[in-house]
Order: C-alpha cells, then sequence, then structure tokens
C-alpha cells in the first residue's frame, strides 16, 4: 500500500535544499557578537540579564553585597513586596486556598481584606462562562495534539466573542485579563479531554464549570472523571500554582508581554503570544522532562539507595550518554538563581506531605538524593560562574505526576497560573506605556550591487 503523504506536513527534498540555502545566508559567525558587544539571550557573559525595563510587581533576589562584591546567595522572591515564603506561610497555617488572594495581590499591589477577597473572587467565579457553543464549534473541531497550541487558539477565537475586543483602556484590560485568568483551566481541560477522546479513543466527559470552588479545586473537579480530590491534593494544586503565578518581568514569556502590549495590541494577541513564548521548551516544558527523567532513571538504575549508582547515571546523562543525550539534568540550575531557588525551598515540605499520603516515599528519596548529588557533579564538569540547585520544576512534575495529572497539561497548568503575572504585567506597560519596544540590531552583512536576472547564471 503507498505511502499517504500530508501536503501540509511534508518537508520535500526541494524544502530541504532551500533550507540549506537560508541557513548559510542566515549564519553570523559567533566572534562578531563579542567583537559588538552583543549581548546574547540579553545576558552579559555572567549570566547577568541586561536592564531593559521596571516593574513593580515582583522581585528576584539571588546575590548579596559583601566588602561590596556581589556573591551568591540564598534565593529570595517577592510579590509587590511581599516575601513568596511569607505569603504561603500565611496561607498555609489559615488553612485556606490562596490563588485568588494573591491574583488580587499582583493585580492592585495589595492583599485584599476579607470583604475584598470576597468579592474578587465572587468576580472570578462568575466570569467561569464559555460562550454559547464554543466547546463544541471551536474546543471540539480539530482538536490538537498539543495543548498550548489549543489553548492558544482558543484564547485568539474568544476576541470574536468580545464586543470591546481592540479597547485597550485600563478598565477593559482589567476585564478581559479577570476572564481569561478564569477561564484558562476550562479551555485547557476541555481542550485536553478532546483529543483524549478523538484521538485516543478514551470516554469522553465534559464537566460544567462551578463558581462555589477554588481555582485549585476547580481544576481538579473538571479534570477527573468523578471530579473527586482529597483537600490535600487541592491545597498542594492551590501552593503550586502560587509558586508559578510571576517571576519578574524579564523571563521570557512576561517580557514578551511586555513588548506585545507596547504595540497597543489586543489582550488576546498578547496573550497568545505569552501562550507560545511559554510553550517552548527552554521555559516552560521543564518539568516533562524532569519527569522524563526520572522515569528513565527508574528503570535504569536498580538500586535507588546507592548513592554511587546514581551519581553514575547522572554522569552519563553529563556525558551525553543517558536520557535525552542533551548533557542536561533536568529541574538543576536556573539564570538567576544558584544557592537555592525560593520556589523550590517552600514547595518542598509541601511536596513530601504529599508523597508520604500517596506512598510514593521511595520516589521522593530518589529525589532527594538527585538533589544533593547533580550540583556537585555539574560544579566538577562545568566552568560555573554560580552555583546550581534544584529549581522549582524538580518537583512540580513530581507533584503533578502524584496527583495523576495527564503530561499533555503540565505545560497549561504551568499557563493557568503565569496567566495572572501575564495579566499584571500587561497592565502595568499599558500604565506607563509611551513608547514601542524596540531594541536594536546591528547589521554586519555586506553590501551588494544588483545583478539581472539575465545574468545570475553567468
Amino acid at each position: 500500500m503507498d505511502k499517504v503523504i500530508n501536503v501540509y506536513s511534508e518537508v520535500t527534498p526541494q524544502i530541504i535544499d532551500l533550507a540549506k540555502l537560508g541557513e548559510e545566508a542566515d549564519f553570523i559567525q559567533p566572534e562578531l557578537f563579542t567583537e559588538y558587544d552583543v549581548k546574547r539571550g540579553l545576558r552579559d557573559l555572567n549570566g547577568k540579564g541586561v536592564l531593559t525595563g521596571l516593574t513593580n510587581i515582583s522581585e528576584i533576589k539571588a546575590k548579596d553585597i559583601v566588602d561590596g562584591q556581589e556573591v551568591p546567595a540564598d534565593g529570595e522572591l517577592y510579590y509587590r513586596g511581599y516575601n513568596i515564603e511569607d505569603l504561603i506561610r500565611g496561607i498555609s497555617e489559615d488553612n485556606r486556598f490562596g490563588f485568588e488572594e494573591i491574583t488580587y495581590l499582583l493585580l492592585f499591589g495589595k492583599l485584599p481584606d476579607k470583604d475584598e477577597l470576597k468579592n474578587f473572587s465572587d468576580t472570578l467565579y462568575f466570569y467561569r462562562s464559555l460562550p454559547t457553543s464554543f466547546v463544541r464549534d471551536i474546543i471540539m473541531k480539530a482538536p490538537s495534539k498539543d495543548m498550548m497550541n489549543t489553548l492558544a487558539r482558543s484564547v485568539l477565537t474568544l476576541y470574536s466573542y468580545d464586543d470591546r475586543a481592540d479597547d485597550t483602556s485600563y478598565a477593559n484590560v482589567l476585564r478581559q485579563s479577570m476572564q481569561l485568568i478564569s477561564l484558562f483551566p476550562l479551555l485547557a481541560i476541555y481542550g485536553y479531554q478532546a483529543y483524549n477522546h478523538y484521538h485516543e479513543g478514551n470516554s469522553l466527559f465534559i464537566h460544567p464549570p462551578k463558581d462555589n470552588l477554588s481555582t485549585a479545586e476547580h481544576i481538579l473537579y473538571l479534570l477527573r472523571p468523578d471530579s473527586k480530590y482529597t483537600d490535600l491534593e487541592a491545597r498542594l494544586l492551590d501552593i503550586c500554582l502560587i509558586l508559578h503565578m510571576e517571576h519578574g518581568g524579564g523571563n521570557n514569556s512576561s517580557f514578551t508581554t511586555h513588548v506585545v502590549s507596547s504595540s497597543m495590541t489586543d489582550t488576546y494577541s498578547v496573550i497568545a503570544a505569552a501562550l507560545g513564548s511559554l510553550k517552548g521548551p527552554r521555559h516552560g516544558g521543564a518539568n516533562i522532562k524532569v519527569v522524563n527523567m526520572f522515569d528513565d532513571m527508574e528503570k535504569n538504575v536498580k538500586n535507588w539507595e546507592d548513592d554511587d549508582e546514581i551519581r553514575d547515571y547522572l554522569q552519563k546523562i553529563l556525558d551525553k550518554k543517558a536520557f535525552d543525550k542533551q548533557g542536561l539534568i533536568y529541574g538543576i540550575g536556573h539564570a538567576i538563581y544558584s544557592k537555592s531557588d525560593p520556589r523550590a525551598r517552600v514547595f518542598k515540605g509541601f511536596v513530601e506531605k504529599l508523597a508520604h499520603a500517596k506512598g510514593f516515599d521511595k520516589e521522593l528519596y530518589l529525589y532527594e538524593k538527585v538533589e544533593q548529588i547533580a550540583p556537585e557533579l555539574i560544579s566538577g564538569e562545568r566552568k560555573m560562574y554560580k552555583g546550581v540547585s534544584a529549581n522549582v520544576d524538580f518537583y512540580s512534575g513530581f507533584v503533578y505526576k502524584m496527583l495523576g495529572l495527564p503530561l499533555e497539561l503540565y505545560t497549561p497548568i504551568f499557563a493557568m497560573a503565569r496567566i495572572v503575572g501575564w495579566s499584571a504585567h500587561r497592565m502595568e506597560e499599558l500604565a506607563n506605556n509611551s513608547k514601542i519596544i524596540r531594541p536594536a540590531y546591528r547589521a554586519v552583512g555586506e553590501h551588494k550591487e544588483y545583478i539581472n536576472i539575465d545574468e545570475r547564471n553567468k
């Protein structure tokens, strides 16, 4: 039987030849970046980000000043001036869900009182309503295998249902942002269920939204066939959402939000652009890599309590002889944090509770061993301008696995949290907007004389 070729995805020999031509034209000699002092990736040679803006929304600290010199320090993260560890501690001690409260903080710069929080939460819950037939006509048709693609498509389509889609006044953008914060779980989870049914042949179930559940509870209610979950499961997911909500204006997707917002385009286009950024494996897909790496490790390391065997496996990863052969131990290291990631620190205690409750103590021990051994190996292998430690992705994928969440939703769950930070950054850009963000690129190609087409083959 002849192979059926999909003309929309087939890479033909002609395209391959043209690609080689394009690659040759696009290549820039690496030494030119040094010659012209170009900060590749907007980072200097020491890994420090180039200052491109100011923000009130969050602050990341990873260094102390000692004798006038910067030295690595335990990382700290602040939301609107509040230490994230203090925020999580306060919410946990009061035994309440905090996603809505911290959303209020990031959007409006203050912690709400009880009445403010109730009114705000009620508004978010009210917005858990998709346009009539949206699930049938948009989400159920041509479901994508990638849920971030599905989510971005749904966000762009919502533009067509908004009579004030292009209104960039502050109040209207706030309304749109609050609606998207409320709708992200519906869009992503319904998209997953559609794909799981039509492409994987599993039963289709769509639970209608509820307006009396916290965001974390609502996610588990929508996703699970029986809509059941424990209080511990929901509260740990709530903590996970809070820790992923915001991480400074310099991360790729938040910077994308600022750049696209500065053009004064609509909210739906801005958030779709941010989703495209987060989808990239260098940004939002790291926790999937961590889980896949540990799955491979559990198959190849016979004794999970043998430090030497664990060390040998990790060394093979660094030597590009194990797992995906990229030479990376996923979940270890961060662009800014060195001694420790505050999100991983605060998260670990909650992860331990869930692991004990669900019988994952053996797996937890393996994670803890890798967290201890990997930084030693990496520091011994590579010239480091700073230390390395476990980041938040190291444990978040493990949590999602213990909660039974499908891999396809790991990055969309990140988006369900980060939409809050994106919204805050979009509104901050609009409140201070005076110029479109337009960085400079230096042309290094040579000037050429035009040749008539009839003479080009001579």
